[in-house]
């Protein structure tokens, strides 16, 4: 590869329980704090689960410009735009002398449940007896959606949103891919920077698994029930470990070559050295086995040039359900020894699409940093995952290189390799 179109990223820009902002990110996470809360947005006095990682206080209107696009931005545009505006000002890219057509997104993204109360009356309206009239829906339902509504919720727009506002012309594309999204979106931006087909690349995610119609339609068999203690409910590998605390949030990130970074005098956090991308096929009820997390490792390690035992820590999926993380804990373990190991969603919760960006950004502020935030709430080592889990301080970043991992509960599993920004 040309040393001269080297990945590095420049900006991170995040829309998260513990925090909008890179700064406000990073000081919850060297203070341990949770963005896990009691639900606020709607009521779920009558749920059997009534926690998540809700995002307080976000408003899009103050960093939506102009303030009318957000009549076709739900939430998780909103979040995402943020945190992609949050990005270009972090890398200081108004002062680029960037061409738009070397200026591209690529962004993780998932399906965007609409809201309850824009769809109720336009459902009422095709119950005239009690009962749910499928062929009134086209006559009836449809006078009652707000017009641009199917604008709000395509996947798609939330890299489109973020273009516009960029002016950024270049490749523009969208990763579903559940959980996994956000890491592959990052990487098909890596490639496209490294094919000389863009200088600069917003990529990263959002998701959200808060909204009331996701919470009726997943249900609650794997998420944790400690409804009265909500920053102690997320415990990846912990042997109290419950289940999915459910989130919502936005990760960003501003890539470039490093030729370009170097040029405009930017702050290096981190390089992109490597990425792995596996699949299982998990169906009819199989169960993971673990071999595409092994594979996406050994895959990722390979295309950054390094072996297991460079690997400074380890950024884990850490669901917190008890197979998932017995799973993974052993895939780490067979495959990088005794690495130390962290899990974000101990502080932020499962932000579904968004959850990889939201992760990696933790550990490129790690290797910008110097030091590795711990896992929150364990307590208890679990023998059935038998690795090292950072708890109860904050490691040094040593050696400077981090693995990020991220599954999909239908088999996918990636990885990416990080390096520090010298």
């Amino acid at each position: 590869m040309d040393d001269r179109r080297e990945v590095v990223i420049s900006g991170v820009g995040v829309a998260t329980p513990i925090g909008i902002g890179r700064d406000a990110f990073w000081e919850s996470l060297c203070a341990g704090n949770s963005g896990i809360r009691r639900l606020e947005r709607f009521d779920s006095s009558s749920h059997p689960v009534r926690i998540g990682g809700e995002i307080a206080g976000f408003e899009g209107k103050e960093y939506i410009k102009p303030r009318k696009s957000i009549k076709v931005m739900c939430r998780e545009i909103q979040l995402a735009y943020t945190a992609a505006a949050l990005a270009a000002q972090d890398a200081n890219l108004k002062n680029v002398d960037a061409d738009p057509d070397r200026v591209g997104v690529v962004m993780g993204s998932e399906m965007l449940y609409g809201d309850l109360d824009e769809l109720a009356h336009a459902y009422r309206s095709c119950i005239p007896n009690g009962r749910f009239e499928f062929e009134q829906w086209g006559e009836r339902a449809m006078s009652d959606l707000f017009p641009l509504w199917m604008l709000k919720y395509l996947p798609n727009m939330v890299a489109c949103h973020i273009g516009i506002a960029q002016d950024a012309r270049a490749h523009n594309n969208t990763i579903t891919a559940g959980e996994a999204s956000s890491l592959i979106a990052i990487a098909e931006a890596a490639e496209i920077i490294r094919r000389g087909w863009a200088d600069v690349m917003f990529a990263g995610g959002v998701g959200n698994r808060l909204r009331q119609t996701a919470v009726l339609y997943r249900g609650d068999r794997l998420s944790s029930h400690r409804n009265e203690d909500p920053a102690g409910a997320s415990r990846p590998f912990d042997a109290g470990r419950d289940g999915i605390v459910n989130a919502e949030g936005a990760g960003v990130f501003i890539l470039e070559t490093r030729a370009l970074a170097e040029a405009r005098g930017a702050t290096i956090l981190a390089r992109i050295l490597g990425f792995g991308n596996r699949f299982e096929p998990l169906v009819n009820g199989r169960a993971a086995t673990g071999i595409t997390i092994r594979n996406s490792i050994q895959v990722a390690l390979r295309s950054a040039g390094l072996e297991s035992d460079e690997i400074g820590h380890v950024n884990a999926h850490g669901l917190a359900t008890p197979q998932d993380d017995k799973v993974e804990a052993l895939a780490i373990r067979d495959s990088l020894g005794d690495v130390p190991v962290t899990a974000p969603k101990s502080y932020f919760g499962h932000m579904g699409a968004g959850s990889g960006a939201g992760e990696l950004a933790v550990s490129v502020l790690a290797l910008a940093n110097g030091i590795v935030p711990p896992t929150l709430n364990y307590t208890q080592p679990d023998p059935e995952c038998p690795i090292n889990v950072i708890h109860g301080e904050a490691l040094p970043a040593q050696p400077n290189t981090a693995l990020v991992l991220n599954q999909t509960r239908s088999g996918r599993s990636v990885a990416m390799v990080l390096g520090g920004g010298d």
